[in-house]
């Protein structure tokens, strides 16, 4: 059996129960080592064979999982986040299903939830913003063309991007020109849930500029919208005036 376990955001103990269960039990881990926190591996059992695929393909990857499930096995594919999100996982899926290997999925805790853990923020505020949109720029590997910051900016969301930290001045001109003013809120999480986190709150204008200050290029998380502001309207589901399955709400 293969297991993809996402490893959460950067914190040793923000994994999930199941997913250190299966690091302790596994007798093969591949882990993503540019990302992963290297803790997680000190639970492993010493005759444990671990692999850092940071510097291995897809294929090199499978050849060190596939014969070792085949033996019967219990083998760790340790991923940042979680797994669902850019883990690269479906491609890994189809093989193995090729192969007739079983697996499952353990989630994890992604890092745009650690980065409003981080921020003491909620993205979902009533009459501010009740979607989410999770995106990337297009860098070496591309976007489709519909997906763009600008379309995306259009709706007024809140938005969280990933992979994006090293070209925040091209990202904040196609806000600006999809619908966000230079003024909007902004925020920079750096390896959120990490000891060395670092947060940079500024607008969709100055992103590249506090960037630069705080010497961020890569491993952040870029966060925009409302959400980050001081205006929002008071949830329905606690207003003592509202009604619903579990409450009459008193009149005004």
């Amino acid at each position: 059996m293969i297991y993809f376990v996402g490893a959460g955001s950067g914190a040793v103990d923000l994994i999930t129960v199941r997913g250190r269960s299966l690091i302790e039990r596994a007798d093969v881990i591949v882990y993503a080592g540019s990302l992963v926190n290297p803790e997680h591996l000190t639970f492993a059992k010493p005759e444990c064979d671990i692999h850092d695929s940071a510097k291995l393909s897809l294929e090199q990857v499978m050849e060190i999982m596939l014969p070792a499930a085949k033996a019967g096995k219990l083998v760790v594919r340790l991923h940042t986040g979680d797994p669902s999100i850019y883990g690269a996982i479906r491609e890994q899926m189809d093989i193995l299903d090729a192969e007739g290997v079983e697996y499952e999925v353990c989630p994890g805790v992604s890092s745009f939830c650690g980065a409003a853990a981080a921020l003491k923020a909620e993205y979902t505020l009533p009459n501010v913003s009740q979607s989410v949109i999770l995106t990337r720029m297009e860098g070496r590997t591309p976007v489709p063309e519909r997906e763009s910051i600008q379309s995306f900016a259009a709706h007024g969301a809140t938005m969280v991007l990933f992979l994006s930290a090293g070209m925040l001045g091209e990202l904040s001109r196609r806000l600006i020109e999809g619908g966000y003013t230079a003024e909007t809120p902004a925020a920079i999480v750096y390896k959120a849930t990490w000891p060395d986190e670092k947060i940079v709150r500024c607008t969709v204008g100055t992103l590249a500029e506090r960037a630069r200050e705080a010497g961020i290029t890569k491993t952040a998380l870029i966060t925009v919208g409302g959400f980050l502001g001081t205006e929002y309207d008071r949830s329905k589901l606690y207003d003592p005036t509202f009604t619903h399955e579990f409450r009459t709400g008193t009149q005004a």
